[in-house]
């Protein structure tokens, strides 16, 4: 695990994306394409922002990427909660990616369970499930205030604990709705990974998921472990410091 302290947001959002444009780079020197699990949530916001702008447009190739996501809230498209929309609206919609491999979670007209079970088998179809090959090449993960990442929220034992499944589904009640998300086995096969943590309001939470005993029921960030590749913590000084 490598801890990278930013002076602040833009200053994160910057690191990461060199960070990100050298392990594509590194990734497509040896293969055709490569693979990407985005994460969701207000903290990546400006990083997607910054990847379309003329600055890094252009330093990745995005006609050899394959798109995915780590976790959606089950609402539709149109609805301004939706993580696929943010995406495609920051980054996607603004770089040259082909939309036959933009593969995203589907939560209209079908239910949460049927949502899960049909992206795991698009996951299962695209890495080859059996082969014990990596995943993702770079997967990006947000962080809560209360230690989740992706949707595996405190007291979620079911889905923080799943071995088998890729992705699964849970209701939330704090939310009033449904969340689809990959879950820890295929996240931890990735090759790289990296949290983006900004903000004096998760300071505690990262505090928590650092340095308290092993307990991913009650900090679900804890849970991710990769078991060959490599794990980057992206924080600024105020989620560093309080």
């Amino acid at each position: 695990m490598e801890l990278h302290v930013c002076k602040d947001y833009d200053d994160l959002c910057e690191h990461l994306a060199n960070w990100m444009v050298d392990c594509i780079c590194k990734t497509l020197a040896t293969k055709e394409r490569f693979s990407i699990a985005f994460t969701g949530g207000n903290t990546a916001k400006r990083l997607y922002a910054l990847l379309a702008g003329d600055a890094y447009k252009n330093k990745i190739d995005w006609s050899r990427a394959n798109i995915f996501i780590g976790d959606e809230r089950f609402v539709p498209y149109s609805d301004e909660r939706s993580n696929a929309r943010m995406i495609r609206e920051t980054l996607l919609n603004h770089v040259a990616v082909n939309e036959a491999h933009i593969h995203f979670m589907q939560t209209e007209n079908m239910s949460a369970e049927t949502s899960a079970a049909e992206y795991e088998e698009v996951l299962q179809h695209y890495f080859n499930k059996g082969t014990n090959e990596p995943t993702f090449d770079v997967v990006l993960l947000g962080m809560g205030d209360d230690a989740h990442t992706l949707s595996l929220f405190p007291g979620h034992t079911d889905a923080i604990n799943e071995k088998n499944k890729w992705c699964t589904y849970l209701w939330l009640e704090q939310q009033d709705m449904y969340r689809i998300t990959i879950t820890a086995p295929i996240t931890n096969a990735a090759k790289y990974l990296a949290f983006i943590v900004s903000g004096s309001g998760k300071a505690v939470a990262l505090n928590n998921v650092m340095h308290k005993p092993y307990d991913p029921e009650k900090y679900p960030s804890q849970i991710i472990k990769p078991v060959h590749g490599e794990l980057n913590w992206f924080v600024d000084e105020a989620a560093m410091n309080g």
